[in-house]
């Protein structure tokens, strides 16, 4: 096989991995807002997150959900993506419809993000910083698998079905109830084996809005 086709074959095992990555996190993110609006109440209140309803003057946005977690850690909830801090490595944001992870020196976020503008500067990271932000996006991955478990633990694997039943993601790929957990199990070992995927060559990345 020449030098050419093995570029071809990695970058398109890289986009298969960056697009299945996406599209079980928009499907998550739907999944947390159905969380939040369930008629016996919302879920994420009920396991301890905070939220942080918008200024009058920010009024056409939803509701920040941010969880404290122990050893320092936190996570922050929003439409568009996902921030997720810890205080020994900084933090990263995973965007919905991108996922690539964007880090930033910052464990905690200084204001609540009401839209990617209210970000902190994020970029991909450099060669000093991947550890930090594979460790990060790990750590994200396991909390989210973990929070699907406990779904279907305390809520029942109905409810999860009912959930996704209302989605309509006009691909009509969606990851069945049963395999959601183990999807992002399976997704964390795919992302440690290859986390340079995730990462965009530097010559060829352009500026991120919430950069």
């Amino acid at each position: 096989m020449s030098v050419a086709q093995q570029a071809n074959d990695r970058q398109s095992s890289d986009g298969e991995l960056i697009r299945r990555a996406t599209e079980l996190l928009s499907q998550q993110i739907w999944c947390w807002g159905q969380d939040i609006l369930r008629p016996q109440g919302n879920w994420l209140l009920e396991i301890g997150f905070d939220r942080i309803e918008p200024p009058a003057e920010r009024e056409e946005c939803s509701s920040v959900y941010a969880l404290e977690l122990p050893e320092g850690r936190c996570v922050v909830l929003r439409g568009f993506g996902a921030f997720f801090g810890d205080r020994q490595c900084g933090g990263i944001f995973l965007p919905r419809f991108k996922f690539r992870p964007q880090y930033t020196t910052l464990a905690t976020l200084d204001r609540p993000p009401w839209s990617d503008a209210d970000l902190p500067k994020l970029s991909p990271p450099n060669s000093s910083q991947k550890s930090a932000c594979r460790s990060l996006t790990l750590n994200l991955i396991d909390w989210i698998r973990r929070y699907e478990m406990n779904i279907v633990e305390r809520l029942g694997i109905e409810y999860r079905r009912e959930t996704l039943a209302k989605w309509e993601n006009g691909s009509g790929r969606i990851t069945p109830v049963e395999e959601m957990a183990r999807a992002w199990q399976m997704l964390g070992v795919a992302v440690a084996a290859d986390f340079q995927a995730l990462i965009p060559r530097r010559s060829k990345a352009r500026s991120y809005p919430y950069a």
